[in-house]
C-alpha cells in the first residue's frame, strides 16, 4: 500500500548550525584568505610587470624603484588583513583597538620606509611613485571585489521560531 500523500522534504544539512562557531566569523576569515591569495598574485604581477616597465624606462634603477614600490605596498595590505584575521578572535572593542592599532603603526612605518627610501641611489622617484599607486589601486580593487563577492552573515545568533505563527509576539 502506498502513502498518496507527498513526503516532506528533508532539509539539505540536518546538522544544526552552530551559532558559536557561526560568531567566531568562520566567513570572515575565509574572506580575509581570499584577499591575502590575490595580493599574492598581484605582488607576482607587480613585481614582474613593474620591473620590466620599470628597467626599460630607468635601467635598473627603475627595476628596483618597482620591486620596492610593490614589496611596500603589498607588505603593509597584508598587515591590515592579517590584523584582521587576528583580531576577529576577540570582542569587538579588542577588534578595534587590534585594527587601529595596526593602522597607527602602519603608518608610522609608512612614512619611515618612505624617507630611507627617498635618499636610496637606487630608487628613481617616477618608477616608484607610479608602482605605488598601482599597487595600492589594485589592493584597494581586490579588497572591494572580494568583499562584495563573500557571504559573510549579517546576523550570527539569531533565533527563529520552531513553528509557524510562534515568535511574533
Amino acid at each position: 500500500m502506498t502513502n498518496s500523500q507527498p513526503a516532506e522534504p528533508q532539509p539539505a544539512d540536518p546538522q544544526p548550525v552552530d551559532s558559536q562557531q557561526a560568531a567566531k566569523g568562520l566567513s570572515a576569515n575565509q574572506t580575509f584568505a581570499r584577499v591575502l591569495r590575490y595580493t599574492g598574485l598581484l605582488a607576482i604581477a607587480l613585481l614582474v610587470l613593474g620591473g620590466v616597465i620599470g628597467f626599460l624606462v630607468a635601467g635598473t634603477n627603475g627595476l628596483w624603484s618597482a620591486v620596492c614600490a610593490a614589496a611596500v605596498a603589498v607588505i603593509f595590505s597584508a598587515i591590515t588583513v592579517v590584523s584582521m584575521i587576528t583580531a576577529i578572535r576577540y570582542s569587538l572593542n579588542a577588534f578595534f583597538a587590534i585594527v587601529m592599532g595596526s593602522w597607527l603603526v602602519k603608518f608610522v612605518a609608512f612614512v619611515i620606509v618612505l624617507l630611507v627610501l627617498r635618499e636610496a641611489p637606487f630608487i628613481d622617484p617616477i618608477v616608484f611613485f607610479i608602482t605605488l599607486v598601482v599597487a595600492l589601486i589594485g589592493t584597494a580593487i581586490i579588497d572591494a571585489i572580494v568583499v562584495t563577492r563573500s557571504r559573510v552573515p549579517y546576523v550570527n545568533d539569531s533565533i527563529l521560531p520552531t513553528k509557524p505563527g510562534e515568535g511574533a509576539e
